[in-house]
């Protein structure tokens, strides 16, 4: 798996970032990263804050992560998952303590 394509770039992804192998995807109130490598499929959910202070200025905050076998659907949980730790981050803006 190469994830080293991710990196600031241009204004044609979302908040000024794309990466190459993966891509950014849309998910809801956030971003998905998705990376193929070894025969699997990985995401990493994030949400992109800009000029977040609490956070120390603009930052990608991981919210969850899964890999699944390619060609096959993630299991619904996981995005479920996903969505309470957004949910969760938004409330207290941090999903870790």
């Amino acid at each position: 798996m190469d994830a080293e394509g991710l990196k600031p770039s241009g204004a044609s992804a979302p908040c000024g970032f794309k990466s190459h192998p993966g891509h950014w995807k849309h998910w809801i109130s956030g971003h998905e990263v998705r990376v193929k490598g070894g025969g699997m499929n990985h995401r990493l959910f994030c949400v992109l804050e800009r000029d977040a202070d609490d956070l120390g200025g603009s930052s990608i905050v991981a919210i969850d992560g899964l890999s699944k076998p390619r060609r096959s659907a993630a299991d619904q949980r996981d995005y479920r998952r996903a969505l309470q730790h957004r949910a969760e981050f938004a409330r207290r803006r941090t999903v870790l303590e």
